[in-house]
């Protein structure tokens, strides 16, 4: 068959890329100025919020239908992955208010939808996802939080523990025991609202990295809410959050893209300035056969987080019904791109010598943020066992 131009099967199309200029622009303007003082403070990276916000960039997925962009999963990802080349603290605005929202999305009633995503969408509220507890991580159907009963209302106690921007989102998705008999089958899911009576906020956690991205408990006291803030049917809290991570893995994978771009764009200028025995050391093979490899590990990851954003979608639009299929692609895409941006990340600060282990130079700040893409929305040891159940 006659070769076209048009072949447009294995790249993004015109749009991804126009929308990927207008981030990166915008990141290095307004976001990368902040981010060693965001970390150096531990701070929230609120320039960066309100640059995304001004942007209408801080919660893309939302559907038109309720105010937002109606960006595609894979628009999705260019977005966190060009903010996380700069700031990965940054990329968890608008990673986290997909991963918290999405349940809303998939399952929520229709006044649910009105009601929390259109907030989101103008930027006036951040979404967070609370289903981890200090006895249930990866065993997240362990958990204690129950909901009960109350007439027209549930009441919530419990404790949320790792919930990353607590304390800054103004909602939570909040799983909660509502039949301790069944299980995964007991669970149920809820919005709560930071301002409901009984809700509270432990101490930010000092952590490794993602030092800007507030990580906090969150507790529930007694917090009545209406009965109508259940997300879906009782009993079908777990299902959907799991089916929400099916998709919302691949936004970590997308961070991750993005921490290792940063690192090796910057290795890259670095090693053809230093000059050692004379001549630059990006001129030695040894320095040449290390960048190779990292750029190599990296289009891979880029191409498998792309195609897992692509069953996303379809998935999401229901022309694709394998959703078996997403769960292994969705796992693969974290695990591997983690995996990459903690090697990338590591070579990178080796580059450097001595330098890459200073906090004069954004490396170490890259590589210790590149730890965490391992760990969370399921450890890389909780991938494998969710791509070996499932796979295709």
């Amino acid at each position: 068959m006659a070769g076209s131009t048009d072949f447009d099967l294995y790249r993004p199309s015109e749009e991804h890329d126009m929308l990927r200029e207008t981030v990166r622009s915008l990141a290095e303007a307004k976001i990368a100025p902040f981010a060693a003082e965001v970390d150096e403070q531990g701070r929230f990276p609120q320039e960066a919020l309100d640059a995304l916000v001004a942007a209408d960039l801080q919660a893309v997925h939302v559907p038109e239908s309720y105010g937002g962009a109606g960006a595609d999963a894979l628009a999705t990802v260019i977005v966190i992955e060009e903010v996380a080349r700069v700031c990965a603290s940054s990329s968890l605005i608008p990673a986290v208010n997909k991963l918290g929202s999405l349940p809303v999305v998939l399952s929520g009633s229709e006044e649910l939808k009105k009601k929390y995503l259109g907030p989101l969408a103008k930027g006036d509220a951040m979404f967070s996802y609370c289903l981890s507890e200090p006895d249930a991580g990866s065993d997240a159907a362990g958990m204690k939080t129950r909901a009960v009963r109350d007439g027209d209302s549930y009441v919530l106690n419990g404790v949320k523990r790792w919930i990353t921007n607590a304390g800054v989102s103004e909602y939570y998705t909040v799983m909660a025991v509502t039949d301790p008999e069944k299980r995964s089958k007991g669970i149920s899911a809820f919005v709560v609202e930071k301002s409901d009576e009984g809700v509270s906020f432990g101490a930010p956690e000092r952590k490794l990295g993602i030092k800007g991205s507030p990580t906090r408990e969150v507790y529930l006291d007694n917090v009545r809410i209406p009965a109508d803030r259940m997300i879906g049917a009782e009993g079908t809290g777990f299902a959907t959050a799991m089916k929400t991570l099916d998709h919302t893995r691949i936004t970590i994978a997308a961070q991750a893209l993005g921490i290792a771009q940063g690192a090796l764009d910057y290795a890259k200028g670095y090693v053809q300035e230093r000059k050692q025995f004379g001549k630059p050391i990006g001129d030695f093979q040894g320095v040449q056969f290390m960048l190779a490899d990292m750029a190599m590990k990296l289009e891979a990851a880029r191409q498998l987080t792309y195609s897992a954003a692509a069953r996303s979608e379809r998935v999401s639009l229901g022309a694709d019904g394998r959703a078996e299929d997403l769960t292994f692609f969705g796992a693969a895409a974290k695990c591997f791109a983690s995996d990459a941006a903690m090697e990338i990340t590591t070579d990178a600060v080796q580059l450097l010598g001595g330098y890459g282990y200073t906090r004069d130079y954004p490396l170490e700040r890259m590589m210790r943020d590149a730890k965490i893409t391992q760990i969370y929305e399921g450890t890389n040891q909780v991938q494998r066992i969710v791509m070996a159940r499932n796979l295709p």
